[in-house]
């Protein structure tokens, strides 16, 4: 029999061909649906709905997903967009994404959170829920009695979190920020962890990457929605790619470029992994924020490199008259500046960081 096969290759082919779906089939037939919120979804098949955040207050908003759920099994992915509904490009990209990954040929769960904060995103608000006045990527991980800003949290840290192995928290310049592409390694001290992260952000590709000790250890008050997943012992990166409110083509291309080569760094998708082999270190970070409120006149760029007491810009008053000189703490890198000129005491106004030797 197996002689008559290797006379006729085309035969072969259709046997190897059946024998593959056959164990693809025994292998989804033991594999159960995955749950989310309101969705149900079967192996080999993707699905898309909402997760309701409880009304309080009279307040109450959903946040939309996709769960595409692979024939085979593997780890939970999740991709988070829109914390702050200013930033378009990640946001972009989960939506085109959703569409270009085949569950029957995929191995785990994608699970994409198009927009986490629906109500900044409707009202077009940078940092802030428009509710609350809350940054909600520093009030994790929520309260389920909270104001709105908590209560989408809590959901996140509940729905999302706490149901998948890896996460990736997809940021860019907001409405009025340039900004540099580069991701945050947030460092746990867990050696395992700390080696699983790394080479996440190396996969994901953005070439500046920050070392972040920096984050708080309290589980209770974890601030952000990366470092809620890493004081879970989840693998977790963020990223930053795109800038100023912006929807531009390279920008949504680079997230969706990055996602893809976590994919197949994970092996749920098959292809070849492009590891970064040129990062750039990034070992101290400080953001600078204005003491005043007023307009802010910048006087350097994203991406250029400004020394220790350089001026950086100044900011006047209401009346235009000059009350602040902005200088940079130390000599490195401009990750980010604003680009618009109002600003309020105690707002960010750049991100300096400086390169490792």
């Amino acid at each position: 029999m197996i002689e008559r096969l290797r006379q006729h290759p085309r035969c072969l082919w259709i046997v190897a061909s059946v024998l593959a779906l056959a164990i693809r089939s025994m292998a989804s037939a033991d594999r159960p649906a995955f749950e989310l919120g309101p969705l149900k979804v079967a192996p080999g098949q993707a699905a898309s709905g909402f997760l309701e955040v409880p009304e309080k207050d009279g307040q109450a908003t959903f946040i939309p997903v996709t769960v595409v759920h692979g024939l085979r099994p593997g780890p939970v992915l999740a991709l988070v967009a829109g914390l702050h509904g200013y930033e378009y490009p990640p946001i972009l990209a989960l939506y085109r994404l959703k569409d270009m990954i085949d569950p029957k040929q995929m191995a785990g769960t994608m699970v994409l959170v198009h927009v986490a904060n629906i109500p900044s995103f409707l009202r077009r608000t940078i940092y802030y829920t428009p509710q609350d006045w809350k940054n909600l990527n520093r009030v994790f991980p929520g309260d389920p009695q909270g104001t709105l800003s908590q209560r989408i949290a809590h959901v996140l840290t509940r729905d999302i979190v706490d149901r998948c192995d890896v996460l990736v928290d997809m940021h860019c310049g907001d409405g009025n920020e340039d900004l540099l592409p580069y991701s945050y390694w947030m460092i746990s001290g867990g050696e395992e962890l700390d080696r699983r992260t790394r080479e996440l952000a190396l996969a994901f590709g953005l070439k500046h990457i920050i070392i972040d000790a920096t984050r708080t250890k309290d589980p209770a008050d974890s601030k952000y929605l990366g470092n809620t997943a890493i004081l879970r012992g989840k693998p977790a990166i963020t990223t930053e790619a795109g800038l100023s409110g912006g929807r531009q083509e390279e920008y949504i291309a680079l997230n969706i470029q990055g996602v893809l080569n976590v994919l197949r760094h994970l092996r749920m998708i098959e292809g070849t992994v492009e590891t970064l082999t040129d990062p750039v270190w990034i070992d101290r970070y400080e953001v600078v924020t204005s003491h005043t409120t007023g307009l802010f006149y910048p006087q350097a760029r994203m991406g250029t490199w400004v020394q220790k007491g350089q001026g950086v810009g100044f900011i006047t008053d209401l009346l235009g008259r000059k009350v602040e000189d902005i200088r940079a703490p130390f000599s490195g890198i401009v990750l980010y500046i604003i680009s618009t000129p109002p600003v309020s005491q105690g707002e960010p106004l750049l991100e300096v960081g400086q390169v490792k030797e």
